[in-house]
C-alpha cells in the first residue's frame, strides 16, 4: 500500500534533520515504486547501502532506473510517458537529487491510496 506524502514537508524535514529524514524518504520512495510497478526490484535499504558504499555513484543508476519505472507507471495509466530516466540522471549529476526525489514522489502520490 502506497501512502501519499507531503513533498514540501519531506524536503523541509530532510533539511532540518541534516539529511537523516532524506535517507528514510529515499528508502520509502524505492519501496513504494517497487509496489507501484508490482516488481520485486532492489529494496530501499539495499539501494541506500549501495548508494553509501559507492559514494553516491549507485545513485545515478538508481535515478535512471526510477525514471524507467515512472515511465512504466505513466504508460500503465494511459499518460504519455517521456524519458524520465534521463531527466532524473541529469538532476542527480547536477547535485539536485532531492529534486529527483520530489518528482518521483509526485508521481507516486498520483497512484497512492488516499
Amino acid at each position: 500500500m502506497i501512502k501519499q506524502k507531503n513533498i514540501a514537508l519531506c524536503i523541509i524535514l530532510s533539511i532540518v534533520t541534516c539529511g537523516i529524514y532524506g535517507l528514510y524518504w529515499f528508502v520509502c520512495i524505492n519501496d513504494d515504486m517497487n509496489t507501484a510497478v508490482e516488481e520485486q526490484g532492489t529494496t530501499g535499504v539495499v539501494a541506500l547501502l549501495l548508494n553509501i558504499v559507492t559514494c553516491s555513484l549507485y545513485g545515478f543508476y538508481w535515478a535512471y532506473k526510477m525514471g524507467e519505472k515512472v515511465d512504466m507507471l505513466k504508460a500503465r495509466n494511459g499518460v504519455q510517458s517521456s524519458n524520465s530516466g534521463i531527466l532524473y540522471l541529469i538532476l542527480n549529476v547536477l547535485g539536485l537529487s532531492i529534486v529527483t526525489w520530489a518528482l518521483i514522489q509526485n508521481e507516486l502520490n498520483q497512484v497512492a491510496d488516499v
